[in-house]
């Protein structure tokens, strides 16, 4: 072939190249138009997958009429094609018939019927980036010469450059399909929140939109909602999506809570803790804000999957929408607890002129101050923070009580507390009364780590009883606060004294108790004597030996030597009536001021 005649070879190979419209009909026309205008039998174009050692064909030519099963997979130890690649050169095979450094070539040979083969490195990759080799075949034994090289190289060339301008606009189309996606995801998230869905089913759709493990946490209503698992050689999805709801839900809150108060946008380990394991896992916090304030996270589990820009932009949008949505229902949330809240505040600082406006304004809001009523009073412990989160566990444990007692209350959130109405009477019995207030104590002191203070007041009968029973019941708190107390409060405990005591300052009211009687107290804590026990039985019985040691079941001589022990060891002194008054008024206050969840005093 003449000089000419290659150039309009060339000529028309390009037509043909770009006549195709997709990559495998490329190949096809490269391999037919190389094979016909250099003037070999049969060509294929093979995908070389060194990671896994074979060479995969993409497009034939084969135009003998014998039609039969032909391999499209090859060894790379048995193909020259891994040669051509690491050399970036041709192979040439003059005879594969008798040559034996290609002993699947040696066979196929004989099988198909051809002596040369040709095999030219192509300087480009398919769709999945494997690169690519051109190989001829021709059925007799052929010389090639360098114009026969240079010649086919120039198609190769041609041929890459259509599989590269193939690749980018697959790439195009690619980039603009997922873009598309985004666009189309965040129309449905916007969508979505603005037909005011909910925040359960929003994150719900940013899970299965996006490729990695998220857990979605609403510290609002401490709601966590997991997606895909991040630790499936532990929980498949179905375990992962329960333990995360239930038993591993309060370790979620509390490290999205921490970290998301510190800002969050950062990286971390998760530390979780459950009956069979303990695991550790690498977390990304996204914290989801309103007015500055954090109103919940997005938990995204890191892993060998990292998001590319357009799945960045849709965690972006899918944090926003969870923030809008978590917006609606911090007002809903806020706005139904202060409405609750300033009505009971109305009531108890008498801001009311008409008792039938209060009636309907309680009945809407599912409270009852038409009846008699009595306030189960929840003092939050001063060590920790609070959050709206802890009013939301606080409603449901004391819901999930007081329905396993059978008891009908009203529930009210205040600052630093939470109050429940009851029913006054109705046949609750005061042991049913001091039941629930401990049941509260108890179940709330798992949630903050430390009982809060928790007392029954005495029944309002009407709107005018609240005001006075309130401030009574808070002097209560006040008094067991400066005193250290938690847990129960008994307000059978609260006589005169207390509230005298109230009226003074604390730590001149432990001073006075240490120095009346604390060495006793200490004494008796340390050697478990019952001195203190002893001398207070003995005051209340008027300083009668008898009368003390009968009650006491003790013979009238240990009762004295009791008494006389005391006078040596701790100069108690009984003879007068001022020393037997501050002896009996430090052992009523040293009952007031110790903790009755421990029986102990902080003296």
């Amino acid at each position: 072939m003449d000089q000419t005649s290659r150039i309009l070879s060339l000529r028309d190979v390009a037509s043909q190249i770009n006549s195709g419209g997709d990559l495998e009909t490329i190949l096809q026309q490269l391999i037919a138009g190389a094979c016909r205008h250099a003037n070999w039998a049969l060509g294929s174009i093979m995908a070389i997958d060194a990671a896994h050692g074979y060479a995969y064909v993409l497009a034939r030519h084969d135009p003998t009429l014998l039609q039969r099963p032909l391999p499209n997979k090859w060894e790379l130890a048995m193909s020259p094609s891994l040669i051509a690649l690491q050399r970036n050169e041709p192979v040439y095979i003059r005879d594969a018939r008798a040559s034996e450094e290609f002993p699947g070539y040696q066979k196929e040979a004989f099988e198909r019927d051809y002596r040369t083969v040709l095999v030219m490195p192509m300087n480009c990759e398919d769709f999945e980036g494997r690169p690519m080799v051109l190989s001829v075949i021709a059925r007799q034994v052929t010389d090639v010469n360098e114009l026969d090289l240079a010649f086919l190289g120039m198609i190769t060339h041609l041929g890459t450059i259509a599989v590269e301008r193939e690749r980018r606009l697959n790439d195009a189309r690619h980039a603009a399909n997922s873009l598309q996606k985004v666009l189309g995801a965040h129309s449905t998230l916007l969508r979505h929140v603005l037909s005011d869905g909910s925040v359960y089913s929003l994150s719900k759709m940013l899970t299965d939109m996006l490729p990695t493990p998220l857990v979605m946490i609403d510290f609002t209503t401490n709601q966590v909602i997991a997606g895909k698992s991040p630790a499936l050689e532990y929980y498949d999805n179905d375990q992962w999506q329960k333990s995360a709801s239930s038993g591993l839900a309060q370790q979620l809150i509390k490290f999205a809570r921490e970290n998301a108060e510190q800002g969050g946008n950062e990286e971390a380990s998760l530390l979780l803790r459950d009956e069979n394991q303990h695991l550790t896992l690498p977390v990304r916090i996204e914290a989801l804000t309103v007015d500055m304030q954090p109103v919940g996270a997005l938990l995204i589990f890191r892993g060998p999957y990292q998001f590319n820009d357009l799945e960045k932009l849709l965690l972006e949008s899918g944090c926003f929408a969870l923030s809008v949505q978590m917006m609606r229902s911090f007002i809903r949330f806020r706005s139904e607890t202060r409405t609750r809240a300033e009505l009971f505040f109305d009531v108890v600082e008498t801001r009311w002129r008409n008792a039938d406006d209060i009636y309907q304004r309680a009945q809407r809001l599912g409270l009852d101050f038409k009846n008699p009523q009595q306030l189960i009073i929840i003092n939050f412990p001063n060590t920790t923070a609070h959050h709206d989160g802890d009013i939301v566990d606080v409603e449901r444990a004391v819901s999930r009580i007081t329905h396993q007692l059978a008891i009908t209350a009203g529930l009210i959130a205040i600052d630093g507390g939470f109050i429940c109405m009851i029913p006054a009477g109705a046949g609750l019995s005061s042991e049913k009364i001091d039941k629930l207030v401990r049941r509260i104590a108890d179940d709330l002191g798992h949630h903050f780590d430390e009982q809060p203070l928790v007392l029954a007041s005495d029944p309002c009968q009407s709107l005018e009883d609240y005001p006075s029973i309130w401030e009574r019941s808070n002097r209560m708190i006040r008094i067991a606060r400066s005193f250290g107390s938690t847990g129960a409060l008994s307000s059978q405990g609260f006589g005169p004294l207390p509230m005298l005591v109230a009226a003074s300052d604390a730590r001149d009211v432990k001073n006075f108790v240490h120095e009346s009687i604390g060495a006793i107290a200490r004494h008796d804590q340390e050697n478990g004597t019952p001195y203190l026990e002893t001398l207070s039985m003995f005051l209340r019985e008027g300083c009668r030996n008898q009368a003390c040691a009968d009650t006491m079941g003790l013979h009238v001589t240990t009762l004295r030597y009791r008494l006389t022990r005391m006078q040596e060891l701790f100069g108690i002194d009984l003879e007068t009536a001022n020393s037997r008054f501050a002896i009996e008024l430090a052992i009523r206050l040293y009952d007031v001021i110790r903790n009755p969840e421990t029986g102990k005093s902080s003296l």
